[in-house]
């Protein structure tokens, strides 16, 4: 089995790097695990024949010389590799890293966009730090991706050797491999300065030469990007002062309070769904408080300044990242608590923002805190306006309540005034009936009268004509 092949089934698997040492199978890392493939041990000259062939003279005479040597690995149509070849026990070694042809984005990559806010500063170093394998170059690929994609500049890359491959986008980018480019970093950052670089990207600041530099340049009207081995943003500073002699540190902080834009400091942690892993992350960004701290060489309170500037500058903790992860159900408690640098501190945490987590055990965009902070606001911002409808709905009720009664008064008056038409409708009619029955009685009573008057008068009429046919009275 030579070297390509093994490559081809290590991209196949989807692992991230491959070791090959002698009496032992390859190894693959696997979502951070170490898992052996199922062949048989390789033999130390089987080992140092397969990586004898694919190094240059130049690369062989470092080796000898430095008993190992850093090396960038190609496969036509799968992509780039890493490598380390180094000896041990007497006898070679390697590692490779995989690194895919395709640079993702910020986006594709669940990292906060807030980082894309160091990408629009003019001039300044920002670091981006943490252990080996925990997405360092992943990370500054897709900020330099961005800033070629979006802005018009000269891009300088010095790296060792080259990872990723960069294509020009709005900006034009030149990389520079150690060893093949120029003959270290301190070298190609001096001549850096007469290239006409907008953005610097440096590999890794191995030593205090380049760290120097690295800052230099940043002072000089560049923005820089690099990377330490470090795993938190105070260690991170910590580190580049120690780095340098006690006489010269006081200059070094006044330095860094003066370029310093911004720090990184990331590791990844395993998924909650089995499916990879992701980083978690703590940004630290250069607040007026923050240069004043490192200024004055006070790095503790750092950490604090950071955990309270969630809201404004969007900084945030690594356990504040990893909250967020949990609440997001992205990874599991356990996970968060295992890989937390304080995990009392999230604890506490977690029993503040979800009071039963840790009695239940249950898992809760990203590793974002600030969305957290956002979705608290807005809850908060709910709560308040469902308060305030519910004293708006309670005054409508007591309002309603009011009308509902005035209109059942009003109607009940209408149903008495309606009974008293009614009553009066009814008296009215019975006195009609009253009146006509008077009128027809006192009709007939007159009409009685009338037949006795008419009667009478001829009765008495009749009498006077007959009696002696004379007449009565005085008239006789």
């Amino acid at each position: 089995m030579d070297l390509d092949s093994l490559l081809k089934f290590m991209t196949k698997k989807g692992a991230s790097d491959l070791h090959l040492k002698p009496t032992r199978p390859p190894l693959l890392r696997i979502n951070g695990k170490i898992i052996p493939v199922d062949v048989e041990a390789f033999k130390p000259q089987e080992i140092e024949g397969m990586l004898m062939e694919i190094l240059t003279p130049k690369q062989k005479e470092r080796l000898d010389e430095s008993m190992s040597v850093d090396l960038g690995y190609g496969v036509s149509g799968l992509a780039r590799f890493r490598g380390n070849l180094y000896m041990q026990r007497g006898t070679l070694a390697a590692s490779f890293r995989r690194i895919p042809y395709d640079v993702q984005n910020v986006e594709d990559l669940d990292l906060p966009d807030s980082l894309l806010d160091f990408t629009d500063i003019p001039m300044g170093l920002v670091l981006v730090t943490g252990p080996t394998g925990s997405g360092k170059s992943t990370t500054l690929a897709a900020l330099i991706k961005h800033i070629a994609n979006t802005k018009p500049y000269h891009v300088i890359t010095i790296e060792d050797p080259v990872e990723f491959l960069f294509t020009d986008g709005i900006s034009t980018i030149s990389q520079r491999e150690v060893g093949t480019d120029t003959t270290g970093f301190r070298e190609a950052l001096r001549n850096a300065m007469r290239q006409d670089p907008d953005v610097i990207m440096v590999g890794e600041m191995r030593d205090r030469d380049t760290i120097g530099t690295v800052i230099t340049a940043a002072e000089t009207g560049h923005l820089v990007f690099s990377t330490l081995h470090t795993n938190s943003a105070p260690q991170t500073l910590d580190r580049i002062l120690d780095s340098f002699p006690a006489d010269q540190q006081s200059q070094v902080r006044s330095q860094l309070a003066q370029v310093l834009k911004g720090v990184v400091s990331m590791k990844l942690v395993q998924r909650a769904d089995g499916k990879g892993r992701v980083a978690a992350l703590e940004i630290l960004k250069a607040s007026p408080k923050v240069c004043n701290l490192l200024e004055k060489g006070e790095t503790t309170p750092i950490h604090e300044e950071i955990e309270s500037s969630v809201g404004y500058y969007r900084m945030q903790t690594m356990n504040q990242s990893l909250l967020a992860l949990l609440a997001h159900r992205t990874i599991s408690y356990d996970e968060a608590m295992q890989q937390s640098p304080d995990p009392e501190d999230l604890s506490l945490k977690l029993r503040k923002m979800f009071p039963k987590i840790e009695e239940h055990g249950e898992d809760m965009a990203t590793s974002d805190f600030s969305q957290i902070l956002e979705l608290q606001e807005f809850r908060r911002l709910y709560e308040e306006q469902e308060e305030k409808v519910k004293v708006r709905m309670g005054q409508k009720d007591e309002e309603i309540g009011l009308l509902q009664q005035r209109v059942a008064d009003r109607n009940q008056r209408l149903d008495a005034l309606q009974a008293q038409i009614q009553q009066l409708q009814e008296d009215q009619d019975r006195m009609r009936a009253d009146y006509d029955r008077l009128r027809q009685e006192s009709v007939e009573k007159i009409e009685t009268l009338r037949e006795r008057i008419r009667a009478l008068n001829q009765r008495n009429t009749g009498a006077t004509e007959t009696s002696s046919g004379k007449k009565s009275g005085i008239f006789r």
